[in-house]
């Protein structure tokens, strides 16, 4: 998944949920943060961050934030959008008769819907940029969304699909996720619940640089490890 380009800037601070204010090529510039988490290691006032032209007429600001250099150097992909869209092309390669983005399930539209020998598979992507001694964490903010995915997934884990929750670490180096349960406990019960019900937890390591997000093959784990993957 690869942005048209990249421009390096520092931040000054970070505006409101959408909207930055950086130092960019010698003047100020207010771009649109694509990630309404909070983000706090990653945009603090003088961090290094990378910009892409703003696609699509009539927009306010000129640049999308896409990317972020946490206090040590290490780069991190801060767009929301695309864990899907690196995802997407992942999926396409692994030899699925069919992969639909989207998909309405139940009360929810999940990420995708895959079929392959008469199995048919729902997975939920969620992208991860909250690292902690080395383990990603998930959520970085209450998410009733999220929560609810997972208790759908259990329900379609039921009904027979193969149902799956797909973490996308949006760093390198990074190979496990867990439920960050002193931001969202309600996150962290139904994260066991799904567990329990058979959903599969796979965690996807990248390759990340400024103008690109690569998906690698995955490790799984949830306390159910084995070396199946998607």
């Amino acid at each position: 998944m690869r942005y048209r380009e990249a421009r390096e800037a520092e931040l000054i601070r970070r505006l409101n949920r959408f909207a930055a204010l950086v130092l960019f090529e010698g003047r100020e510039e207010t771009v649109h943060v694509k990630n309404t988490g909070r983000l706090g290691e990653l945009l603090y006032p003088g961090s290094r961050v990378y910009l892409t032209p703003a696609a699509g007429e009539g927009r306010r600001t000129r640049f999308d934030l896409i990317a972020a250099r946490d206090r040590e150097g290490k780069l991190y992909n801060v767009d929301s959008l695309a864990p899907n869209r690196a995802m997407k092309e992942y999926l396409e390669k692994q030899g699925y008769d069919r992969v639909i983005p989207e998909y309405r399930y139940g009360a929810s539209r999940l990420d995708f819907y895959m079929t392959k020998n008469r199995e048919e598979h729902l997975t939920e992507v969620k992208g991860c940029t909250l690292i902690r001694e080395g383990e990603g964490m998930f959520p970085d903010a209450p998410t009733a969304r999220g929560t609810k995915h997972l208790l759908e997934l259990a329900e379609a884990k039921k009904a027979g699909y193969r149902a799956s929750v797909s973490f996308v670490i949006q760093t390198e180096g990074v190979f496990s996720v867990r439920p960050n349960s002193e931001t969202d406990p309600s996150f962290a019960g139904a994260w066991q619940k799904a567990s329990e019900a058979g959903v599969e937890f796979f965690f996807y390591p990248t390759r990340v640089t400024p103008e690109e997000l690569t998906v690698l093959p995955p490790r799984k784990g949830s306390g159910r490890e084995n070396e199946e993957s998607l």
